[in-house]
């Protein structure tokens, strides 16, 4: 897999500066930087400077200096103006986020060092979106909203673990750690297509949000391939042969919808799936072949097996703006006193504190929440389904439709299927007359040749027998061969016909013969307390993420500078202390919420056993009503094909047929020819015999009914009779074997 093509990486526009009131060289060199490493460094260094500046003067929104800051919105291409220094460093530090993400994406990552390059920068992308979206409003402009900078860092972060997999691949890691790394690839893109699937993201994109949503969901499967690749390579090397095998073949299903979701994808990835393709499918088959001959091991279920769980090893490198080691000396540092600035950050400091402390918590929870309800697999949409079963699906009342307005449906592949069957038939007698006409010939002249010993055809003899034995042998064997597959039309007919007649009746009948689920009313009480208890757990989620959105909002503005500027150094502990109290009763409904989640775990529990025989049973007949639904519709789509292979039957023996009774014609003709051949060769016989001697009395002539005793009447020769003496060889032959008057010999 180290030679496996590389995929390709999306990367971000940068945004176009427009008006600012500010050194004009300095805003030049900070907005047309250049498209490599030294563009990023530009770009930290203005960032940095601005940070100084807004930290000594009043610019930002509804200050006394504050000035028109423009730049254009990435989707739109409108120019949006913000009266506020921090919508400059915003922007800036959103292009500084895209131009470490373009540098990412140009790299072809064929070397080792190109892999390490095109991660870092990947890194450095998913931290400067990062800070962006923890330190700045989100109401700038469309393109730094929380939902689009939330979905710009799972990409960068994906794409940066999926770097650090093809090192890994190259490097031959351990193929348990390879696939943990792929599992986390797959887990970053899985939020970022959750973030292009959501309603308000994708119109917020705008027509860029289907090209990403498609290379994102195709990498998805594309990456679960991979790990579970590497998950048959490790059950391989722990001789688990069983487990191999249902590993390969799930890493073959993923791929498949990998190149179904592939379609108008660029070259390099059609090449890197056939690239993977010929990997897996080799692997796979030569699993399961070993297995089925060689090892015998029972193949498990896939979700008997443990998940591969995602190993991330990558992270959003930090932005320091005041680190002077990237942004250089302090040009501002006379403006205002290094104290306030110093302090300011430190609070910085310690509200980004309060913000780890509380995500930390949280995150803890919901990894915890995540886990249980995947363990559960109850989605509270379809946790009964239970108004499926009112309607008929569409795709089958689309066949319903379809039938209707074709009434003779099933009268037509009837009688089709009689035409075919009497044809059948005719060609059948026909061949078999043929034969017995073959069969008898044979026997008439085996006869002959114990007679008078095997007789060499005579000049003229018929030749025509062993031309119709050859044709006849032929037909036969087309025959027996269409004989089968006119057997399973028959069969695939009758199996289908039922289903064709219930397609073309009333609806109500369609619908009587879809399972439905029967329900006692303690069942009914069982979902109904499932569905409350589930809908509290989504409330929970709800309001967590609710205060969570609060505690960063309210973090987010709050900015003391001015108090700090007018405050003694040695009272600034205790106005810290006094300012982060404001997050305290946040911080109350946040431990709430997370203390009530274990209650809540617990009862979905108890709901959930009690829950486990109807959901078996709603299972039973879900999956019945699936196979229903798939059979009718597989009638439906089998007519088609069912005329028209019964025509092409019916073109087979119609011409058979006639090929048959030609056959017939010159199989009796032959016949003819050959017993008129078998007399000839007896009247020749005979004249061959010398003229009766006289000689002892015989014993009785024996002739199928015909006894002449020694010395009486019918002892008279032959010859008086005017006819010749048989010769001792020819005296058992039956009379249709005699030459002329011989044959007629009264009995």
């Amino acid at each position: 897999m180290e030679a496996v093509p590389r995929m390709p990486m999306i990367w971000l526009d940068l945004k176009e500066a427009g008006e600012f009131a500010f050194n004009a060289a300095v805003k030049k060199s900070a907005v047309s930087v250049p498209r490599d490493f030294e563009g990023c460094s530009t770009l930290r260094k203005y960032l940095g400077q601005l940070h100084f500046l807004q930290s000594r003067i009043p610019m930002g929104a509804g200050q006394d200096a504050a000035v028109p800051v423009t730049w254009t919105e990435i989707f739109s291409g409108k120019a949006v103006t913000h009266e506020d220094i921090k919508y400059e460093q915003a922007c800036v530090l959103y292009n500084l986020g895209a131009l470490h993400s373009m540098l990412g994406a140009m790299d072809k990552r064929v070397s080792e060092e190109g892999m390490k390059v095109s991660c870092t920068h990947f890194q450095c992308a998913a931290g400067a979106f990062t800070y962006l979206r923890d330190h700045f409003p989100h109401s700038y402009s469309v393109d730094m909203s929380h939902q689009i900078l939330s979905l710009n860092i799972n990409l960068m972060l994906g794409q940066a673990q999926e770097c650090l997999l093809e090192k890994s691949m190259l490097d031959n890691r351990k193929s348990f750690l390879v696939a943990r790394i792929s599992a986390q690839v797959v887990d970053y893109y899985k939020e970022a297509c959750r973030a292009l699937e959501n309603s308000e993201t994708a119109s917020l994109l705008g027509k860029i949000q289907k090209d990403w949503k498609k290379l994102v969901q195709m990498k998805i499967y594309y990456f679960a391939a991979v790990a579970h690749l590497h998950m048959g390579k490790q059950a391989e090397e722990q001789q688990k042969f069983g487990e191999r095998v249902i590993y390969f073949q799930s890493a073959l299903d993923k791929l498949n919808e990998a190149i179904k979701l592939a379609k108008g994808q660029p070259e390099t990835v059609q090449e890197a799936l056939r690239f993977t393709m010929d990997v897996i499918g080799g692997k796979y088959n030569s699993a399961k072949k070993d297995n089925d001959f060689i090892y015998h091991e029972a193949v498990p279920a896939l979700d008997t097996l443990q998940s591969v769980k995602g190993a991330p090893l990558v992270k959003a490198l930090p932005v320091n703006p005041t680190d002077p080691a990237v942004t250089g000396p302090d040009i501002f540092a006379k403006l205002v006193p290094m104290a306030a600035h110093e302090a300011s950050s430190l609070y910085s400091e310690e509200k980004a504190k309060l913000l780890r402390d509380v995500m930390a918590k949280i995150e803890a929870k919901n990894e915890v929440l995540d886990q249980f309800m995947d363990s559960m697999q109850l989605d509270p949409e379809t946790v009964d389904n239970l108004d499926m079963y009112n309607h008929i699906p569409p795709v089958l009342m689309e066949k319903c439709a379809a039938l209707s307005v074709r009434p003779d449906t099933v009268r037509n592949l009837v009688q089709s299927m009689q035409v075919l069957s009497g044809v059948f038939t005719d060609v059948e007698a026909s061949l078999k007359e043929i034969r017995d006409l073959l069969e008898e010939d044979e026997a008439q002249e085996q006869k002959l040749q114990e007679l008078l010993g095997r007789v060499p055809p005579a000049p003229g003899s018929p030749p025509g027998l062993a031309e119709v034995s050859k044709e006849c042998s032929k037909y036969l064997e087309l025959h027996e061969k269409a004989s089968f597959t006119n057997t399973e039309l028959h069969r695939a007919m009758n199996l289908h016909l039922g289903n064709l007649r219930l397609l073309s009746g009333p609806l109500e009948q369609v619908r009587a013969a879809l399972p439905t689920p029967s329900l006692s009313e303690d069942d009914k009480q069982v979902l109904q307390n499932l569905k409350r208890i589930l809908a509290k757990v989504q409330e929970m989620r709800d309001q967590r993420m609710s205060l969570e959105q609060q505690l960063r909002e309210m973090i987010q503005k709050d900015d003391i500078t001015t108090s700090l500027v007018t405050t003694d150094r040695s009272e600034m502990k205790k106005l810290f202390e006094e300012q982060l109290r404001k997050y305290d009763q946040l911080k109350v409904y946040l431990e709430q919420n997370l203390a009530a989640q274990e209650n809540v775990l617990k009862a979905l529990t108890d709901a959930n056993v009690k829950y486990a025989a109807v959901r078996k049973g709603l299972a039973e007949v879900e999956h019945k009503w699936n196979t229903t639904v798939q059979t009718l519709v597989a009638s439906y789509e089998a007519y088609e094909d069912l005329m028209k292979k019964s025509q092409e039957g019916k073109d087979f023996y119609t011409d058979l047929e006639a090929k048959a009774a030609k056959l017939l014609e010159r199989a009796r003709a032959a016949c003819q020819a050959s017993q008129a051949h078998r007399q000839q060769l007896l009247e020749r016989e005979l004249k061959k015999q010398p003229p009766p001697r006289p000689t002892a009395p015989k014993p009785p002539l024996q002739k199928k009914g015909l006894e002449l005793e020694p010395g009486g009447p019918e002892a008279t020769d032959l010859g008086s009779l005017g006819l010749p003496d048989l010769p001792e060889e020819l005296r058992s032959l039956p009379p249709e074997l005699l030459p002329g008057p011989l044959a007629q010999l009264p009995p």
